[in-house]
């Protein structure tokens, strides 16, 4: 039965990450790495990091992924922080934390670096519309 659990926690889990990177997606957010944090014992199971060209872009980003979250699964962050200055917004879904900083202060901050030892993977920008076909 526990095993049963987890499987639907890991499902659900999975399902809002992909949600999370289609919503920052949606809004042009750019070079999106998910890192897997559970094998080096984290605070938490997740960080899924992402940029924004400009500070309306960054927080453009932050508020869709709040609103699809809120939207699909009904849920609202426990913790935002950044909102003051959009350098790097934080927000909190206490398995998932979602970074999205503005392009010039990710560099400064090398998450992916200090968390060196999370598997990490890229996701590719994703047209929202289909191209028209080339006659």
């Amino acid at each position: 039965m526990k095993a049963k659990a987890q499987q639907q926690t890991a499902s659900l889990q999975q399902q809002q990450i992909q949600h999370i990177i289609a919503s920052i997606q949606d809004k042009k957010g750019v070079k999106i790495v998910s890192m897997d944090l559970r094998p080096v014992g984290s605070i938490c199971d997740y960080f899924i990091i992402c940029e924004g060209n400009s500070p309306p872009h960054v927080r453009a980003i932050a508020d869709n992924v709040m609103f699809e979250m809120k939207k699909k699964f009904g849920i609202n962050p426990v913790h935002c922080e950044g909102f003051g200055t959009l350098d790097w917004v934080l927000v909190d879904y206490f398995d998932i934390v979602v970074h999205v900083f503005h392009k010039d202060k990710r560099n400064l901050y090398q998450l992916e670096d200090l968390w060196g030892d999370a598997q990490l993977t890229e996701h590719e920008l994703q047209p929202t519309m289909p191209k028209a076909p080339q006659k």
